[in-house]
């Protein structure tokens, strides 16, 4: 990769640079690919189809460029890479995209947190409209933006040590935060970006000042914990939306989540598959790419780019389905007390309500609850239901993902008095 590994404090600039040898191995690899039958009618019920992975294949191996897709990427995305180190682990270069609101020293810090099978490259269409604000100004604050290549994922490096979870990802990044200089800032994500930047509310409530999450999570709520949502859960019927949502879940559990099992018990047998077959990466993150959205019009560059960081990161795309292993062992019979804490930690109230939460529901992703059920995650300073999307909010509805920022951070706005200085 194109940059060397960092010293302790020092920020190095990182332009993406793939070896040649890398790419050459890549396309003989899509030119020796040896696909599966298919029955007839499978359609999409027993997961990737033929012709889908076929077209996508096609396209990698003889149209697609990744140097045109690298160079727009170290054009558009400012990129560095820091040395972490988390306790009782060996020092990390974690790649990040960082841009500065330019001419406002007291912008808001936001990081955002991608999870799987996602990457930086989830959060690229946000940096920019997050950075520049709105034409005219107004009342819309902006914001210093942060974008992570988790340990593991992108050109992140990995660890080679078991037992690094949700908690440990949390500090690496807390401790990137503070490296950057923003010792107050504000967190945004889904999926494993939830887990995360829960868990680094949950660590830091006095530096993570306010959390924004687009995956719905938490339980209905009980007369002990929650008496006011559990009355109104009650006494207010699901409306219609809520009912699909809770439809929805139920499907994913069900038919949806068989790759969570396996990559939380067994994920080193799977990791062959994904390390040595750039067409079983593409098949398996596809499958994800077009079921937990809502239609979104994915093109065959996006969908290369996509998979491509994958094949190319600097771990491997084995290292990254490690977590869901590591994570679960947070709730094993013999795990440690810091692992046990941050088990059940996750779906509590957080404490003295010094995080201020914001909700985006978006009605096509894996898990879509009441807003009763979500709001027992802490306290909650603003929502919104959206009438489209899916789990990739960032990417499929940038627009609305910016305007729900802008939203709880202005004047005004539910998490606004969050930090000390003005923000616009």
């Amino acid at each position: 990769m194109a940059a060397s590994p960092a010293t302790t404090d020092e920020l190095r600039p990182y332009k993406i640079a793939v070896d040649d040898a890398q790419l050459a191995d890549l396309k003989d690899r899509l030119s020796r690919a040896a696909l599966p039958d298919e029955l007839d009618g499978a359609g999409w019920e027993l997961g990737s189809p033929l012709r889908d992975i076929s077209q996508i294949l096609a396209h990698w191996r003889d149209t697609y460029d990744w140097r045109a897709a690298e160079d727009q990427l170290n054009r558009e995305l400012p990129q560095f890479v820091t040395s972490v180190v988390v306790d009782g682990f060996e020092p990390l270069d974690v790649h990040f995209v960082h841009k500065r609101c330019a001419g406002n020293d007291n912008a808001i810090p936001l990081l955002f947190v991608h999870g799987w099978p996602g990457s930086f490259y989830e959060g690229a269409k946000i940096v920019q409209p997050l950075t520049e604000g709105v034409s005219g100004g107004g009342d819309a604050p902006r914001f210093h933006v942060v974008v992570p290549s988790l340990p593991n994922f992108g050109f992140s490096q990995g660890t080679s040590k078991m037992g690094f979870s949700i908690q440990h990802h949390a500090e690496a990044l807390h401790k990137l935060m503070l490296r950057l200089g923003y010792t107050e800032y504000a967190t945004q994500g889904g999926d494993w970006g939830w887990a995360i930047t829960r868990a680094m509310a949950i660590k830091y409530p006095s530096h993570v000042r306010a959390s924004h999450y687009n995956m719905d999570m938490g339980h209905a709520p009980s007369f002990t914990s929650h008496p006011l949502l559990a009355i109104s859960h009650a006494l207010k019927p699901y409306s219609d939306a809520e009912k699909r949502g809770l439809a929805r879940s139920a499907d994913f559990v069900a038919h949806g989540s068989g790759y969570h099992r396996l990559q939380s018990t067994k994920p080193q047998t799977l990791g062959y598959a994904l390390r040595d077959s750039p067409v079983a990466l593409l098949a398996w993150i596809y499958e994800k790419l077009h079921d937990w959205t809502d239609s979104y019009p994915w093109t065959l560059d996006e969908i290369c780019t996509w998979i491509s960081i994958y094949w190319f990161s600097t771990a491997g795309p084995q290292a990254s389905v490690r977590l869901y292993y590591e994570f679960s062992m947070n709730h094993a019979p013999g795990a440690s007390a810091d692992r046990k804490a941050f088990g059940p930690a996750l779906s509590m109230p957080l404490k003295d309500n010094r995080v201020k939460l914001g909700l985006s529901h978006f009605p096509k992703d894996i898990s879509v609850l009441p807003s009763s059920w979500t709001r027992t995650l802490g306290d909650v300073v603003f929502e919104n239901s959206h009438s489209s999307g899916g789990h990739f909010a960032a990417w499929e509805k940038p627009e609305e993902i910016v305007a729900d920022l802008r939203a709880m951070f202005r004047k005004g706005g539910g998490a606004a008095k969050r930090f000390k200085k003005v923000h616009l």
